[in-house]
């Protein structure tokens, strides 16, 4: 091995460290502005080393140069103009259509080397990472399209299914596999074309029949197909950070997945045969599941929240669509002013993707500690005074508890364990799983109806008056 080859090994060996360091940065919020930095620290490096690779060995030409410059400056301009102005709600759909991204381009670079080695007594190893390449990557770039969609409602929410689709996804699935260990031995452009084309309408297929409620899991699930296409893809080009880099997001997002099925006690091949929920839904009428709910105003909601010793707010997914996250962290701090306890208890699957809720309030400088989560808060809510619950709709649901409902099983935060409790939100209109909200007729519980954001707003307003 020649002095440069060392040298550009070296600097991958560089990069891979700077993924898993970054990765363990991302473990807690404190730390997680750090690994991403330290992550796109070591990613330039191995850009910059595989540029340096390419000009050495002299392999592309100047018509080469062009397109692939170009490509990186539009691709990282798009990605750049994207990543500032998407707003915090559609944060979800970004990922998914990033998650297609790599997914897509991790397919072309195993097609690409398909075609160009059939007929030319390709190594069985290549040949097999090769086709799982094009089939993962084919199969994420789809699904994750529909999942964009999706959460940006341009495809309905709730579970699209047709006669005979769990066959059709089954023969498809059959298809793609099928051709793919066939192609192995006999080189064929137009069985690659047969196993793009399944794989493609497996995706669909796939997320389709997911409920809205299933979403933060789907695009976990989808976050560890790109990772895994990108490994292939490594094996493929047969550069080691990439290899590295997917195996870490594959395993990472594979982690994730599982962890997020379990917070709601359910196992992964039952999300992905049919999930639960309707997306989102038409407002429902005032009156709640098995009686009246109360209105409150907001002067009498300031009065419990200034005078209460210990208050937990529960953010979701009404906090982020109205981007009130500047509001409840003003609110707090007067409250914390007045020596009020005060904690943001996180469900995991609050919100439309996994941490939503902890990158939402971090924007607006809410303190770490003060960000707890779903098994470290639920004995508190005993201790409560007042718990304040801010567009969280399934998670406080607790029909979760109760065997028959769409919910039944999936741990909750114990809202109804609090001495009071706030529901700030528009209406009584259900969440993603489609069914009552049983807090909300709670004796216990009273309705603010309005928008979040002037909503905490005229809260922060009213509690100013009790600050001394």
């Amino acid at each position: 091995m020649s002095a440069f080859s060392t040298v550009i090994q070296l600097l991958y060996l560089a990069a891979a460290a700077s993924f898993v360091i970054g990765l363990h940065l991302m473990n807690t919020p404190a730390t997680a502005r750090q690994g991403n930095f330290v992550s796109g620290g070591g990613m330039t490096v191995a850009i910059a080393a595989t540029l340096a690779l390419v000009v050495h060995d002299n392999t592309v030409s100047t018509t080469g140069w062009i397109v692939l410059l170009a490509g990186a400056l539009l691709g990282a301009g798009a990605g750049l103009y994207s990543a500032r102005t998407v707003q915090m709600t559609a944060m979800p759909q970004l990922v998914s259509i990033f998650n297609a991204v790599g997914g897509g381009a991790a397919a072309l670079v195993g097609i690409h080397d398909y075609t160009r080695l059939a007929g030319h007594g390709v190594g069985e190893t290549t040949t097999v990472t090769t086709l799982l390449d094009v089939l993962i990557g084919a199969v994420t770039f789809s699904g994750s399209l529909i999942a964009a969609g999706k959460l940006q409602g341009t495809i309905p929410g709730q579970p699209l299914t047709f006669p005979g689709s769990r066959l059709f996804n089954i023969a498809v699935a059959v298809v793609a596999v099928g051709m793919s260990a066939y192609l192995i031995d006999t080189a064929s452009v137009a069985g690659l074309i047969v196993v793009i084309v399944a794989s493609l309408a497996f995706g669909v297929t796939m997320v389709l029949p997911i409920g809205g409620a299933d979403m933060p899991v789907v695009i976990s699930l989808l976050n560890a197909f790109t990772g895994t296409a990108v490994a292939m893809a490594g094996f493929v080009i047969k550069n080691d950070a990439l290899i590295i880099a997917g195996a870490l997001v594959g395993a990472s997002g594979g982690i994730l997945t599982k962890l997020m099925a379990d917070a709601m006690n359910r196992s992964l091949a039952n999300i992905m045969i049919g999930g639960f929920g309707t997306g989102d839904t038409a407002a429902a009428a005032i009156a709640g599941p098995g009686g009246e709910v109360r209105a409150i105003s907001s002067d009498d909601a300031a009065i419990q929240l200034a005078y209460a010793g210990k208050v937990i707010f529960v953010p979701g997914y009404g906090l982020a669509a109205a981007q009130a996250q500047h509001e409840i962290a003003e609110l707090a701090s007067l409250l914390e002013d007045r020596g009020v306890d005060v904690s943001y208890a996180i469900h995991p699957v609050a919100g439309r993707m996994p941490g939503h809720m902890n990158v939402l309030l971090a924007e607006a400088n809410v303190p770490y500690p003060q960000l707890r989560e779903m098994e470290e808060v639920n004995p508190e809510f005993t201790r409560a005074d007042v718990a304040l619950v801010v567009g969280a709709n399934d998670v406080t649901n607790p029909a979760a508890r109760r065997a028959g409902s769409a919910i039944s099983g999936m741990p909750i935060l114990d809202v109804d364990q609090a001495k009071s409790i706030i529901v700030i939100k528009r209406s009584m209109g259900t969440g993603y799983a489609g069914i009552d909200n049983e807090l909300y007729t709670d004796p216990k519980t009273s309705m603010y109806f309005a928008d979040a954001k002037s909503a905490l707003a005229d809260l922060a307003s009213a509690v100013k008056v009790y600050v001394a």
